[in-house]
């Protein structure tokens, strides 16, 4: 990981290093579309934002492991009362950003909401080991789980305003433009091209040095990295190769921060080729996971065999990860039927082993990966054919193509890195957990045996064991975990570390994380 100094600007557009002096002020060209600030749609959702706060933050030095959960809004760490009942007492003297005061009914309103299928929030099923939580009084909360784990993963939701909830689709609310939380930030201004943020004069806390942050929406990855250049902004989210090929600039360097965000294949159970398990063990076995990430990230990536990764300390099985062999792919198929037909395409019961691989189209990552699979694949006698297509496309095709998909949006707890992914789904599930519906004899059974259960080395055993069946009848083809790369200005602050990243996106991450930690060097 390289550290760098975090950055400023004079104004909008134009960043401090024009002037030779540091303002309060910084402006980040961001990929991703603004408008949606929201805890209940993934926005804040892990006690990661300007705005919002939770219960609970993740806390740490560097990205080398799985953060802390310490008290936020919370007074102190959750103290247990009884079998599955745990208490969190909260702190005093807090205050949204329209004024009120923050209390239990915030909590209580926030968690209900997001719960609520009326509301229809997409991170639902991440709060499925919660059975609910109630007010005790106006300075408490009791959380009773439907599991015997510890809460605390489930804590990071960034609270609102009871007032603020709407009986709506999530995608319906006030919320999503006009934020209102208790954190350091307040959204002064938003435009589809720009928001701007500024450190609240009243916050409960202690007020941020850097005082102002502006977002640009920037969604060609090249633009970004060109703006980053000129001086027009102080940083931006880049590819790996993009990022790199900036990267000894004069006034640019790169920040690079591990995550738990991986990149992988999901499999269509309507494709005759994809519904064998043969044929998924031997696409497995048949991808070289290193050149991939050598070729298309430039080294900024770790091999996926399965969503744990190895910051999963205790919990990583080495010997369940993929080793790849060609020859060995070949024998798999070889021995499933599946024969070398027309054109060098296997073939089985005149079936091919042959499909569409989806990708969203203007994220260049998935693009190139999805056509090194692709390339990848040849040798073996299968055809994929890769295409970059709209999400609204991509999501009615899920049992009848595959798709390069990301996943590891909840990683500080073990349970929610695997269950959606691993298990077949449930009525909450969203439309991309567990894209082809498949499993492994047992495995339904012991994801659901993992989540009933108290942390410790009985359920780290556990979760080895699904790695393990995980090996033997693999649901999809993963190929990488990725390093999130960030290209930033040097212009007189110095920032905080970065930490172990979700599956993140923009400039919400990275050296950006705590703007509260910034500070003049």
């Amino acid at each position: 990981m390289v550290l760098v100094a975090a950055t400023a600007l004079v104004a909008v557009g134009c960043s401090s290093s024009d002037s030779g002096e540091a303002k309060d002020q910084i402006v980040l060209a961001d990929g991703q579309e603004l408008g949606d600030f929201n805890p209940l749609t993934y926005y804040g959702s892990l006690g990661v934002s300007p705005i919002y706060q939770g219960l609970l933050a993740p806390s740490a030095d560097d990205d080398s492991r799985v953060p802390d959960l310490v008290p936020a809004l919370a007074e102190s760490a959750p103290q247990r009362t009884a079998p599955r009942v745990w208490r969190v007492a909260l702190r005093s003297g807090v205050t949204f950003s329209d004024g009120s005061t923050f209390d239990a009914a915030d909590v209580v309103a926030t968690y209900d909401a997001v719960r609520d299928p009326k509301v229809a929030s997409e991170i639902a099923t991440d709060f499925d080991p919660i059975a609910s939580i109630a007010a005790d009084g106006p300075a408490a909360v009791t959380v009773t789980m439907a599991t015997d784990a510890d809460p605390s993963p489930y804590l990071l939701l960034g609270i609102v305003p009871s007032e603020k909830v709407q009986p709506d689709p999530v995608a319906n609310w006030t919320l999503n433009k006009a934020p209102v939380g208790t954190g350091p930030y307040v959204l002064k201004s938003l435009d589809p091209d720009q928001a701007v943020l500024e450190a609240r004069d009243d916050y409960w806390g202690e007020k941020p040095q850097l005082t102002r942050v502006v977002y640009t929406y920037t969604p060609d990855d090249n633009t970004r990295a060109q703006r980053v250049v000129a001086g027009e902004v102080d940083g931006a989210n880049l590819p790996p190769k993009l990022a790199a090929s900036i990267g000894k600039r004069d006034g640019v360097s790169i920040v690079t921060a591990k995550s738990a965000d991986w990149r992988g294949v999901t499999l269509p159970a309507g494709n005759a080729f994809t519904a064998d398990p043969a044929a998924r063990l031997a696409m497995n076995v048949g991808v070289d996971r290193d050149a991939l990430i050598r070729d298309v990230l430039g080294g900024a990536g770790s091999p996926a065999s399965n969503p744990i990764s190895d910051v999963y300390t205790g919990v990583y099985d080495p010997a369940a990860q993929f080793t790849y062999s060609a020859d060995e792919a070949k024998r798999i198929l070889d021995e499933a039927g599946w024969r070398p037909g027309a054109g060098g395409v296997r073939e089985k019961d005149g079936k091919k082993a042959a499909f569409e691989l989806l990708y969203k189209a203007e994220d260049s990552v998935r693009r190139d990966l999805a056509v090194a699979f692709a390339t990848a694949m040849k040798p073996l006698g299968i055809a994929v054919t890769p295409r970059g297509a709209t999400w609204d496309e991509i999501r009615p095709k899920v049992d009848s193509v595959a798709i390069l998909l990301g996943g590891g949006d909840t990683p500080y707890s073990i349970d929610s890195q695997v269950y959606d992914t691993l298990h077949t789904r449930t009525a909450q599930s969203s439309t991309y957990a567990n894209a082809g519906n498949f499993t492994a004899p047992g495995l339904d059974a012991l994801l659901d045996e993992s989540r009933s259960s108290a942390p410790g080395p009985e359920n780290d055993a556990r979760y080895r064991k699904i790695q393990s069946v995980y090996k033997q009848q693999p649901l999809a083809v993963l190929l990488t975990f990725l390093h999130h790369t960030y290209a930033v200005r040097d212009t007189g602050w110095k920032g905080a570390n970065p930490i172990m990243e979700p599956h993140s996106h923009g400039v919400a991450w990275g050296p950006w994380w705590d703007l509260t930690k910034w500070e003049r060097s």
